[in-house]
């Protein structure tokens, strides 16, 4: 007897790098990547709040780079705003753990890898950050999509971008579909797609002020669009503005350098899941679990401590303000 089971709804949304919390990112990561062109071995924490006009820059570094001008990254990345820094030097008690080798805080850390899209990522990630790039390059403001799916069918599409209007945007969502159903050998072709999503474009009306002129934005509060969806689970610490000592960071880049060689190495696999907890201070992990197709097994072959995962990826280099557009995964980075 056929059990009968309800299509399952899957939802992701992507934001644009000229959204709010995206601008912090970027200028948490622009900092990180300044300290670290100039002194590797930088001691990096910065978060940043802006909106109205305001940008206010905290967090604590330790450094030997003597030439970060942070109003210049903020100006570049921001505009015209008001500035305050408040940054101090990284507390000594967290950097006696993490000078022996330790990790700069506790926390878990997901990794995940699929083989439900090229990219090694769910469906409804790639196609939501897919159309909002598509639609950044035509209007490079603040901005969101989202996309929602059913049985590998777009069943509907939200867009909201900044200056643009309703039926601009509504016809260049629906080129961006067109270009998709026609790339049957690209990323993005999805099988019988849906042909006539619901689609709610501007759906608040057209706006044109955007980014720190209606909003406030915050350092790592994307977490969900920075990761893997809303239908994976993520271990809750953000990534911008740190420093690879915080495992935050560099061990959820590992967990997913893990869950793709997992895939990888295992041809009959759909699906990986890769666990990682640390303790402050303390260099081996408490947990270091993979889940393939959800049996659980211990994580083989791998140096998990802070020092070994910064020499594997090769992390003490400015490359962090990239990460911060449009999520860190799926884009060929090294931990992929």
């Amino acid at each position: 007897m056929s059990v009968h089971t309800t299509p399952e709804y899957r939802t992701a949304e992507s934001v644009s790098p000229g959204h709010p919390d995206k601008i912090c990112d970027q200028i948490s990561d622009a900092i990180l990547d300044a300290h670290l062109s100039e002194d590797r071995n930088a001691r990096v924490a910065i978060d940043v709040a802006g909106g109205h006009g305001t940008v206010f820059v905290t967090g604590e570094v330790t450094s030997k780079a003597s030439k970060v001008n942070i109003p210049a990254i903020v100006e570049r990345i921001a505009g015209d705003v008001r500035l305050i820094e408040n940054i101090a030097l990284q507390s000594p008690e967290i950097a006696q753990g993490v000078d022996t080798g330790g990790a700069g805080d506790q926390g878990i850390m997901v990794g995940y890898a699929s083989r439900e899209t090229p990219e090694l990522l769910p469906l409804e990630v790639v196609l939501a950050r897919s159309l909002n790039q598509y639609l950044y390059e035509r209007w490079p403001h603040d901005g969101k999509t989202q996309v929602t799916i059913r049985d590998g069918e777009i069943t509907a599409i939200v867009a909201s971008f900044q200056y643009a209007s309703r039926n601009k945007l509504e016809e260049a969502v629906k080129e961006w579909g067109r270009v998709q159903q026609n790339n049957a050998s690209g990323a993005l072709f999805v099988k019988n797609r849906n042909n006539n999503p619901t689609l709610h474009i501007n759906p608040a009306g057209d706006w044109d002020i955007g980014g720190f002129d209606a909003d406030a934005g915050l350092t790592g509060r994307k977490l969900a669009v920075d990761n893997y969806g809303p239908r994976i689970p993520v271990g809750g610490g953000a990534f911008s503005g740190k420093d690879p000592s915080k495992v935050d960071r560099s061990a959820a880049y590992i967990a997913r350098k893990i869950a793709v060689d997992y895939l990888r190495g295992r041809p009959n696999a759909n699906e990986v899941y890769v666990r990682l907890a640390y303790a402050i201070g303390v260099a081996e992990p408490v947990e270091a679990t993979v889940l393939v197709d959800g049996l659980a097994e211990p994580i083989q072959g791998y140096d998990l401590t802070p020092h070994g995962i910064i020499k594997t990826l090769d992390l003490k280099r400015p490359i962090y303000e990239q990460t911060a557009r449009y999520g860190h995964f799926g884009h060929g980075f090294r931990w992929e």
